[in-house]
């Protein structure tokens, strides 16, 4: 299928292929490093809000009867609940709430388990950042679950990623147009780059076709040694100075062929006519007449002798 495009088309489609793999790389970078700027900016948010909750929250040191009212959230928009130290058991929550002080409809839905790896004896908390979806819609959670040291309680906070997955969805939607629209425009551009500097050789194809018609003093015009096709019209225009004083030169030798065949046919036609008269003058009896046999017969050498001088000419 390459074999049956244009040259033109070829350049056109492999600029813009690599610009859309360079273009794509780009986007992908971008992406992946503004996804990881906003995903740690949020894990950050969570450890500050972590905080905050333990200060603001009573004491979550031993369990609870079963689940119910636990510390106040940090900030609106923050989930957390207290769970058992290996994370199966839920001891309080605090649901989301917005800034009209009422629950938010869409919850994280959390695992049942969830496990943190704690060392014993060591300083600081351990914790484990991961997703969820929520309840209802299409949102998605932030969670952090952390056990601090000596504790026997785990603690787990959740803030929406819908801000972080709106400002991704946007940077996706920007990237999308602006690719293609950088790919069209290099499209757009790269066909009328190419279509001009192939010009040339639509020039050069003229030429051919009017050399091929008759015309060898054609030559390609605008040939330069700045450009590789201008190198190329001057290579034929070398080329086709060559061919047409070959083609001068065999004319020439033609005309004198003919010439020379004309000359010859004129020179010999006078001494055939007088041998033909001789030779008749002989059949009319001039083998019985001795001076009319001997002038024949030195016409006879005479034009033959002349016809030979012709001949070696």
């Amino acid at each position: 299928m390459p074999r049956r495009m244009s040259l033109r088309t070829r350049l056109v489609l492999g600029v813009v292929a690599l610009a859309a793999v360079g273009l794509a790389a780009a986007d992908v970078v971008t992406y992946t490093s503004l996804r990881s700027f906003l995903i740690a900016r949020t894990d950050s948010t969570l450890k500050a809000d972590e905080h905050e909750v333990d200060r603001q929250g009573p004491d979550h040191g031993g369990p609870g009867p079963g689940p119910g009212p636990g510390p106040g959230p940090a900030s609106t928009g923050v989930y957390s609940e207290t769970r058992s130290q290996d994370g199966t058991q839920i001891l309080t929550i605090t649901p989301i709430q917005t800034f009209g002080g009422r629950a938010a409809a869409s919850q994280p839905l959390l695992p049942q388990k969830i496990s943190v790896s704690h060392a014993a004896g060591a300083e600081s908390d351990h914790a484990h950042y991961f997703n969820v979806p929520a309840e209802s819609g299409g949102d998605r959670y932030r969670v952090r679950a952390s056990v601090e040291p000596n504790s026997s309680t785990m603690l787990v906070i959740a803030v929406s990623l819908h801000d972080v997955d709106a400002t991704l969805h946007r940077l996706l939607m920007i990237e999308l147009l602006v690719t293609l629209g950088v790919l069209l425009a290099l499209g757009f551009v790269g066909l009328w780059v190419v279509r001009l500097g192939l010009r040339p050789l639509g020039a050069i194809e003229q030429t051919a076709a009017a050399i091929a018609a008759g015309d060898l003093s054609k030559r390609v015009e605008r040939a330069e040694e700045r450009t590789e096709v201008g190198r190329l019209g001057l290579a034929l225009n070398a080329m086709l100075g060559q061919i047409e004083s070959a083609f001068k030169a065999r004319e020439a030798s033609e005309r004198k062929l003919r010439r020379f065949v004309a000359d010859a046919s004129h020179e010999l036609r006078t001494p055939l006519a007088a041998v033909r008269a001789y030779a008749e003058l002989f059949k009319r009896g001039a083998d019985r007449r001795p001076d009319d046999l001997a002038r024949a017969m030195t016409g006879i050498s005479r034009e033959s002798e002349r016809m030979s001088l012709c001949a070696n000419r």
